[in-house]
């Protein structure tokens, strides 16, 4: 669907709550064509980002290792960035 979420599983260490939340950030965009939320929508669409990163984080939870890990590397991790 978007090109531009990263895969967060397999990661080492684990993807940090700020990476989620950055995935979760990215996916509510992408399918709402919101780029930066109005007032009036502010709310719905933060709420959205806290229910798409919870379930985020309980799926990473839940699923096995990987055998490889990921072939890229997070935006969050790049150029010494902190996760």
């Amino acid at each position: 669907m978007c090109r531009n979420i990263t895969i967060l599983r397999g990661l080492e260490p684990p993807a940090s709550a700020a990476e989620i939340e950055a995935g979760a950030r990215q996916y509510v965009r992408k399918i709402s064509g919101v780029r930066e939320p109005s007032a009036a929508m502010v709310e719905v669409f933060e709420h959205a980002v806290a229910q798409v990163a919870a379930v985020t984080a309980e799926l990473l939870d839940g699923l096995p290792p990987r055998r490889q890990p990921p072939t890229t590397v997070p935006p969050m991790r790049r150029h010494g960035g902190k996760p």
